[in-house]
């Protein structure tokens, strides 16, 4: 007899798991339902997989916390050394591109396939997405396909590469996209093709011990910029307790002539990324040679932020540095910095 899949669920709240509160008509909606209700939604569609529901959260996916992404990382890995077929990770949309990122980047789905997925119409709403994300989701999850292709993301039959997808609409069913490469795969009558493969990503190569709770983790903050915006703020943010920047210049990557004395203020301080706010296309590295151009911020010392959006930029550079890299706060040349470069560049570049 041929052994059913079983795919352990893992639930965080978010959209999918939302209701309105009890008594609460006009508030608005909120994470009421786990893991254990998701399941059994999916039961009737799911006979022949073994689904396994373990709630970790019921929180709105803003709320969630490095933290909580590395308890998924934790248990995906107990949920790969007790033999399950594949992990469905669901959560709020609002920041599923991050943690689908963060868990892509640690290596978690090197031993189990790991599908991320979640819901744009909460549980009461006509339509509501949910179930067929899921189930969609499942399928990926307990499909051998799905195996090397690092994190997952299933929504509206589409699959992604964690790496690469994004959130483009704040209401669309069909929210996410992975351009410019566009998805892996997708899903047709319950059954997943995913033709595409991507080469190995890099990852981090800390294990996510290493960044197990305790203490604070270091701040890192995200700045956008735009028309006649000098930076001026950007000389404060170490005074504040950032331990590092993340800048969304224009274009490929670029700021305005009067921000570039604050960005090098800010670079005697701590690390700063620039990344592009084009949100598609990577920062450039050799075509603009005006002051705030790429060769200038990048001669001055700038990371550079390659495909990453500033969402994802900032994430990294938060676990860079909760890793110990770039220890030689400022100065840009010690070997702590050096190997932050490299890393960060590495994986800022897949």
């Amino acid at each position: 007899m041929t052994r059913r899949p079983r795919v352990e669920l893992l639930t965080l709240g978010g959209t999918i798991s939302s209701t309105r509160a009890p008594g609460g008509a006009g508030t608005g909606v909120v994470p009421t339902s786990g893991a254990a209700l998701l399941a059994g939604d999916l039961a009737p569609w799911l006979g022949g997989v073994d689904l396994v529901p373990r709630e970790l959260r019921l929180a709105p996916s803003p709320s969630l916390l490095l933290d909580d992404v590395l308890a998924v990382a934790r248990e995906v890995r107990r949920a790969a050394a007790e033999g399950v077929d594949g992990v469905v990770l669901s959560q709020g949309t609002d920041t599923l591109e991050e943690t689908a990122f963060v868990l892509d980047v640690l290596g978690v789905a090197r031993d189990v396939p790991v599908v991320v997925t979640g819901a744009m119409r909460d549980r009461e709403a006509p339509g509501t997405d949910g179930p067929a994300n899921l189930v969609a989701a499942v399928d990926v999850a307990a499909s051998p396909a799905a195996r090397g292709h690092g994190v997952l993301v299933a929504f509206a039959d589409a699959v992604h590469s964690g790496r690469h997808v994004r959130k483009v609409s704040s209401t669309h069913t069909s929210a996410f996209t992975s351009a410019p490469w566009g998805p892996v795969g997708h899903v047709h009558e319950r059954v997943p093709h995913l033709p595409l493969v991507a080469g190995p990503a890099p990852v981090l190569g800390v294990p996510p011990d290493a960044l197990a709770p305790g203490g604070a983790w270091p701040a890192v903050a995200l700045v956008g910029t735009g028309l006649g915006d000098d930076l001026r703020l950007l000389g404060s943010l170490a005074d504040l307790g950032y331990a590092g920047v993340v800048v969304e210049g224009m274009g490929g990557g670029h700021v305005a002539a009067a921000a570039v004395p604050h960005v090098r203020a800010a670079l005697a301080r701590g690390p700063v990324v620039v990344c592009s706010r084009a949100g598609v296309g990577p920062v450039l590295r050799r075509t603009y040679g005006y002051p705030g151009g790429e060769i200038d911020l990048l001669a001055a010392g700038v990371l550079w932020g390659g495909m990453l959006t500033g969402a994802k930029a900032r994430l990294l550079l938060t676990l860079c540095l909760r890793a110990g890299l770039g220890t030689s706060r400022g100065s840009g040349q010690g070997p702590g910095d050096e190997a932050l470069r490299a890393t960060f560049e590495g994986l800022a570049a897949a």
